[in-house]
C-alpha cells in the first residue's frame, strides 16, 4: 500500500486532478483486453510531459514502488495489468501529434495518440501508418511500439519496428534519453530504438516517437475466397505468395467465427463454409486489377468453391468489418476465453490447423481460429469457464499443447501480442536459457530495482 505522503508527492508532480485513488477509479485500471487477469493499482497518474514522467520514476525508484506503464489498455497479453499494485502510469494525456513531414515521410507524436486519430491526421496529407492492430479505435502509439504491434497489413508492410526511426524515453531511474533519429537509414552504433520496441514497458516509458509513414496507395481491391476445408484455405496462403503476389492483407476466418459473426451481425457470409480467406491488394490501378485476377485464379485452382470480388468500397468494408468483428464474437461466446497469438511458417499453416483439431476435438473443447494468415500469425481461441475447474483445466492443457505444436512447427510464441502475463510460463520452451539470461541482464542494467512493469515476460524463477 502506497503511503499518503507518496500520493501527495505525485499530486505535486502532475496536479491533483491527474491522480486517481478512489476504489471505483482503480478498478478501471486493473485489467486489459484479456479475461484472465485483474489486479488493482494503489494509484493511477496521468503525466503530460517527459519531465513529469521522469519525476514519477525517480520517486518510484527511490521508494521501490512498482510502476506499470499503460496506454489505452487494449493489450491482450496482460501487459498493463499492475499485478504488484503500485503506480499505473497512464500516458493517454500525452496525446499530441507534434509533426507530420510529408516531404520526408515521417511523423512525430506523443505516446498517448490513438492509432485511429493518427491515421486520420495522416490521411489529410495523403499518408498512412501501415501497422493496423484490430484495436486501432483505442490503441495508442506508445502501446503499439511497446508491444511491436502488427495487424492484417503486416504481410506486405511489416510490423511497428519497421517504422520506428527514433524514440524519446524515460528510463526506470528517471533519466530522459533519446534514441535513433529522423532518417530512414541510421547505423550509428547499436540499434537502441529497437531495444524499447517490443520491450512491453519493462525497460523505459516512451514519451515521444518518430515514425516512418507512407503515401496512401491510389487503389485497393478486396476479395473473399470461400473454402470447404480450413486447412486447404491455410495452404492457399503460401500458394498465393509463392506465386509472386504480395497482397496487403490476407486474413483467415474459420467456420465457428463465420457463424458467430452471422449470429451477432448478419452480413451474408456463407455459414456452411469451412473457412474464408479475405485478401486486399493495393497500389496503382493496373497492378491491383492484375493481382486480384491472379489471386482469384490461384484460389480457384487450390479448391475455393467461390471467390467474391468486392464491387465497391462499401462491399469491401463489409468484409473487413466482419473480420474485425471476429474477436468480439469469440470473446462474447464464453465466460472465459483462452486466446493466444502464435506464428508458424506460412507453409505450415495447414499442419497447425490440423493439429489444433486433433488436440481440441477429442477433449470436447469448442475452439476457433482467426488470424493474419499472410504472415502465419494465427489466434487460436478456446472457449471455457474458469469457474468450472475441470473444464478450465482441460482447456489449459489443450492450449499448452497447441503452443508446443506451433513451436515444433518452427513457429514462435508470439507474433504481435507480446508475452506479458499470458505466456511467460512457456518462455523456457521458446527461447534458449542464454537468450533469457541476456534479456534479464539488460533489464537489470536499465532497471536495477526492478520497478518498471515487474512480473512480465518471464517468470520470477527464470
Amino acid at each position: 500500500m502506497i503511503k499518503g505522503e507518496i500520493v501527495e508527492e505525485l499530486k505535486r508532480i502532475v496536479g491533483e486532478e491527474d491522480v486517481l485513488t478512489e476504489k471505483e477509479d482503480l478498478a478501471s485500471y486493473a485489467y486489459d483486453g484479456t479475461t484472465n487477469w485483474y489486479h488493482e493499482p494503489d494509484v493511477v497518474v496521468f503525466p503530460t510531459s517527459a519531465a513529469e514522467v521522469s519525476e514519477i520514476l525517480k520517486l518510484a525508484n527511490r521508494e521501490r514502488i512498482p510502476v506499470t506503464p499503460r496506454g489505452g489498455g487494449t493489450s491482450v497479453s496482460g501487459g498493463p495489468v499492475p499485478i504488484y499494485g503500485g503506480i499505473v502510469l497512464c500516458t493517454v494525456k500525452m496525446n499530441r501529434i507534434l509533426k507530420i513531414d510529408k516531404e520526408n515521410l515521417l511523423a512525430v507524436a506523443e505516446p498517448g495518440v490513438v492509432l485511429m486519430d493518427f491515421n486520420l491526421a495522416l490521411a489529410k496529407e495523403g499518408l498512412f501508418f501501415p501497422p493496423d492492430p484490430q484495436s486501432f479505435l483505442g490503441a495508442t502509439l506508445g502501446g503499439n511500439v511497446a508491444e511491436n504491434a502488427g495487424g492484417p497489413a503486416c504481410v506486405k508492410y511489416g510490423v511497428v519496428k519497421q517504422y520506428v526511426l527514433g524514440l524519446e524515453a524515460v528510463l526506470p531511474t528517471g533519466e530522459i534519453v533519446e534514441f535513433g533519429g529522423m532518417t530512414v537509414k541510421n547505423v550509428t552504433g547499436y540499434d537502441l530504438p529497437m531495444l524499447l520496441t517490443g520491450s512491453e514497458g519493462t525497460l523505459g516509458v516512451i514519451t515521444k516517437i518518430t515514425l516512418k509513414v507512407l503515401p496512401l496507395p491510389p487503389a485497393t481491391k478486396t476479395l473473399m475466397a470461400v473454402f470447404d476445408d480450413v486447412a486447404v484455405a491455410g495452404g492457399t496462403v503460401y500458394q498465393v505468395l509463392s506465386g509472386g503476389v504480395i497482397p496487403s492483407k490476407i486474413e483467415l476466418l474459420d467456420n465457428w467465427v463465420i457463424n458467430s459473426i452471422e449470429r451477432l451481425q448478419p452480413m451474408g457470409l456463407p455459414k456452411d463454409a469451412g473457412a474464408l480467406l479475405l485478401f486486399e491488394v493495393d497500389g496503382i490501378q493496373e497492378a491491383v486489377e492484375k493481382e486480384a485476377e491472379e489471386i482469384e485464379r490461384i484460389c480457384r485452382e487450390q479448391g475455393a468453391r467461390e471467390v467474391r470480388v468486392a464491387k465497391d468500397a462499401e462491399e469491401a468494408n463489409r468484409y473487413w468489418t466482419a473480420r474485425r468483428a471476429g474477436f468480439a464474437a469469440v470473446f462474447s461466446a464464453a465466460p472465459t476465453v483462452l486466446a493466444e497469438d502464435v506464428t508458424v511458417p506460412r507453409s505450415k499453416i495447414p499442419d497447425f490447423l490440423r493439429k489444433m483439431e486433433e488436440i481440441c476435438k477429442p477433449r470436447g473443447i469448442e475452439y476457433s481460429v482467426i488470424g493474419h494468415a499472410g504472415d502465419g500469425n494465427l489466434h487460436p481461441s478456446l472457449l471455457t469457464d474458469k469457474k468450472d475447474p475441470e473444464k478450465y483445466a482441460k482447456a489449459e492443457e489443450a492450449m499448452a499443447e497447441i503452443i508446443e505444436a506451433a513451436l515444433e512447427l518452427d513457429g514462435v510464441l508470439s507474433g504481435e501480442h507480446g508475452i506479458g502475463l499470458e505466456k511467460k510460463k512457456f518462455l523456457k520452451k521458446a527461447m534458449p536459457p542464454k537468450a533469457i539470461e541476456l534479456m534479464k541482464g539488460i533489464k537489470r542494467l536499465l532497471d536495477p530495482n526492478n520497478i518498471l512493469n515487474p512480473g512480465k515476460i518471464w517468470e520470477e524463477d527464470q
